[in-house]
């Protein structure tokens, strides 16, 4: 038993050396106000959105797209109705989108659907030359002056770059403010920190932009692991590419609203972060030793943090019952360190939480009370990541569509703070 309070010991302190840096990330998110970008050029954009029955809210995106402030003539939209069994192509093309249809049982995923789409650009588009495609998926609603703004840091040299992720329905429940609340923590004090620091930010999902000479270099879109983003986040950074952050360009997106569609979504992510650390985690070790910081904070991102905190859990509940059984004297210390984790668990998720809501209060759409309310229940959320990094270490994981429903404009989701 002492072998185990030892191990808990090492766990703690791994993890501490491990994550030491983004407490310093969250003084510089602090403490230095972003860059402020300007265009000497405005660039000519391909927008692609992967959509799969989609009709409830395409609409909204396209119409959010039609009403950027930037020039329209310099900005196609290309929709992918990827297996689609509803209208969703068709009420694209009703808002103004150039829409394709793709019918394709094999290949599934964004990936695919992307890598197909670019393809389709590059042949039958070449005369349009594009300089960059914006990616983003069907249930986004954007800020008027997103693609201005992209189009500022683009100018400035970076030739992928993500944004700022907010929410469409944060005060649905405590599962929809949980994502709302980490995405806002992870553009504020993660991707802002890393553009102030000159290292390499991180795609979250949607909302990014791609120079075309990154997609010619790739030969399209080469990524299709469960976790496409964080796949080519980490090829490009081990490539040396330095991905920026542009946190004036604002993305809404709609989070699940129940359990097991989120179970369903994370458990994903989860096996989709193990897939990329097998296939990149070894030369995210090389360019850690090259020098390249960005490349151990990927690794970090990638990871350790749920699993260490999993593996003191599971070590201590498993050795509690064995300390019954053989009345070991260091079965109070070892339900104490169990209680500790879990209880430091919370306590630092809830600083996190009240840290972003306190920062990013006029930013988050709903009343005062859920604001307030949806950080205690924050930590929790992020708890319920435990059982699933669990079940992605031995569950056979495959891409499924998740169900989006809420159709808001952007006036609409603006509104949702003065409810009470």
């Amino acid at each position: 038993m002492k072998a185990i309070i030892f191990l808990n010991c090492v766990i703690s302190i791994v993890f501490t050396l491990c994550y030491a840096y983004q407490f310093f990330y969250i003084f510089v998110g602090l403490l230095k106000k972003p860059t402020e970008y300007t265009a000497a050029k405005q660039h000519r954009f391909a927008v692609v959105v992967s959509a799969r029955n989609e009709s409830s809210v395409i609409g909204n995106l396209i119409r959010s797209i039609r009403e950027q402030r930037y020039p329209s003539e310099l900005v196609d939209i290309f929709v992918i109705a990827d297996n689609c069994t509803d209208n969703t192509a068709e009420i694209a093309r009703e808002a103004g989108a150039i829409v394709y249809e793709r019918f394709n049982k094999e290949q599934v995923g964004k990936g695919y659907a992307l890598d197909w789409m670019f393809n389709i650009i590059r042949t039958d588009y070449a005369e349009k030359a594009y300089e960059a495609y914006i990616i983003f998926d069907a249930d986004n609603i954007l800020d008027p002056n997103y693609i201005a703004e992209m189009n500022k840091v683009f100018d400035n040299g970076y030739r992928i770059i993500t944004s700022y992720r907010n929410s469409k329905n944060y005060d649905g429940n405590w599962i929809t403010a949980g994502y709302s609340l980490w995405f806002l923590r992870e553009a504020k004090y993660l991707n802002n920190a890393r553009m102030q620091l000159g290292t390499s930010c991180a795609i979250s999902g949607t909302g990014f932009l791609v120079s075309a000479e990154v997609i010619k270099d790739n030969n399209g879109w080469i990524h299709h692991l469960l976790t496409e983003d964080i796949e080519f986040t980490i090829d490009s950074v081990i490539k040396g590419e330095k991905i920026g952050y542009c946190a004036n360009a604002v993305l809404y997106d709609e989070q699940p609203t129940q359990f097991r569609q989120s179970y369903t979504q994370r458990l994903r992510w989860a096996k989709g972060f193990y897939q990329v650390f097998a296939n990149y985690g070894s030369k995210l070790f090389k360019g850690i030793f090259k020098g390249n910081f960005a490349c151990f904070d990927m690794l970090m991102t990638i990871m350790p943090a749920m699993l260490l905190t999993l593996l003191s859990i599971a070590i201590n509940i498993v050795a509690i019952p064995v300390g019954i059984i053989t009345h070991s004297p260091e079965l109070p210390v070892l339900i104490k360190t169990l209680l500790q984790t879990i209880g430091n668990f919370y306590c630092m998720f809830l600083l996190l939480g009240a840290i972003t809501t306190i920062t990013e209060w006029g930013q988050i759409h709903c009343s005062k009370v859920k604001r307030v309310l949806y950080l205690f229940t924050f930590p929790i959320f992020m708890l319920t990541y435990v059982p699933i990094a669990i079940v992605a270490l031995f569950k056979k994981v495959e891409w499924k569509p998740i169900t989006h429903t809420v159709s808001k404009s952007l006036s609409e989701i603006c509104r949702e703070e003065m409810s009470v």
